[in-house]
């Protein structure tokens, strides 16, 4: 029985032959993404601007009535309620952002959780209110500022292990292809206002280790390759490396892609957005491994020769004839 393969063995896809339409189209896409966070901004969680969250079990329904609760809550006047399912069927988390006055009169919020626990045992007689938890506006801007800060300083060590165990026109190539990545993601909550909380941190770190890993694969074969082939032209040594690596990429995305879209679909609310998150992110991140981290090394002048030392006598000798031909 022979094994199914997805990409043949000897493919020769043409990859760098759209390189500027891609570059172009990237940078654009960037811009973009950056400019809708800007002018939309991202839909923070409770995570990051603080809020309420009461954790209820109705003890005498298999299923909580998430949908009439969230037109109920509503109903009070403090703003959408994010209500997940949290553990069983009939346990849920109600997450509400702080109400506006809090700022000034600090027991808003305590109010507006009242009020809260007060409709949902006067709609529900079988409700338990499991706990309440607070999150403060102080500890809600730590949290933003680790957050930004652990992103910030995972894409500045992959950098530099990149540019350590490579060369820095490779750090670069891997660091634009990071940046792309991270900015697309980013581009996509804004855009969809998605809640954007601590789970799609931790999306955003998985998404730089994926595409670090992509881009690695890649970056090694080509190393390999610009020893192996000294005077080959770049654009077709690069082509080349891309489609010996090609297998491995489709299958480890594809991989990844179809167990997401399964979250995606038929998972728990609580992880929808860490999964569309790492959805959008693994294809993008394949995306820029051939496309952004590949083509930069031929416009930062790499070349067969770039990293390869001078020949000694007996390295060209081993060349022309092989070892046996020597003296």
């Amino acid at each position: 029985m022979k094994l199914l393969k997805l990409v043949p063995d000897d493919t020769n896809f043409a990859f760098l032959k759209w390189r500027n339409i891609a570059m172009a189209f990237s940078i654009l896409t960037i811009i973009a993404s950056i400019a809708l966070v800007g002018a939309r901004g991202l839909n923070f969680g409770v995570d990051f601007i603080g809020g309420q969250m009461i954790q209820a079990t109705f003890t005498q329904s298999e299923t909580a009535p998430i949908s009439e609760l969230r037109d109920s809550i509503g109903g009070l006047g403090y703003g959408e309620a994010t209500i997940q399912r949290f553990g069983q069927p009939n346990e849920i988390s109600i997450r509400m952002r702080l109400p506006a006055e809090a700022e000034s009169r600090p027991e808003a919020a305590n109010e507006m959780t009242a009020k809260i626990v007060e409709l949902l045992k006067s709609t529900h007689s079988d409700v338990r209110i499991d706990g309440v938890e607070s999150v403060s506006g102080k500890v809600s801007s730590e949290l933003f500022e680790k957050g930004a800060f652990s992103l910030l300083a995972a894409i500045i060590a992959i950098s530099i292990y990149i540019w350590v165990r490579f060369e820095w026109q490779f750090g670069v190539g891997a660091l634009f292809a990071l940046v792309h990545d991270v900015a697309l993601t980013f581009g996509l909550f804004a855009l969809t206002q998605m809640e954007f909380n601590l789970n799609i941190v931790a999306a955003l770190l998985t998404i730089i280790g994926y595409s670090l890993n992509d881009t690695i694969v890649v970056f090694d074969r080509i190393r390999e390759n610009l020893k192996k082939y000294r005077k080959m032209d770049i654009i077709a040594l690069l082509d080349l490396s891309v489609n010996e690596t090609l297998a491995r990429t489709v299958m480890t995305s594809l991989t990844m892609l179809i167990a997401l879209a399964g979250l995606i679909f038929f998972g728990p609310d609580v992880i929808f957005g860490f999964a569309v998150a790492m959805f959008f992110g693994v294809f993008v991140g394949t995306y820029s491994s051939v496309y952004m981290a590949a083509p930069i090394l031929i416009w930062l002048k790499v070349g067969p020769d770039t990293f390869v030392p001078s020949d000694s006598g007996n390295d060209k000798a081993e060349q022309v004839g092989g070892p046996e031909q020597v003296g």
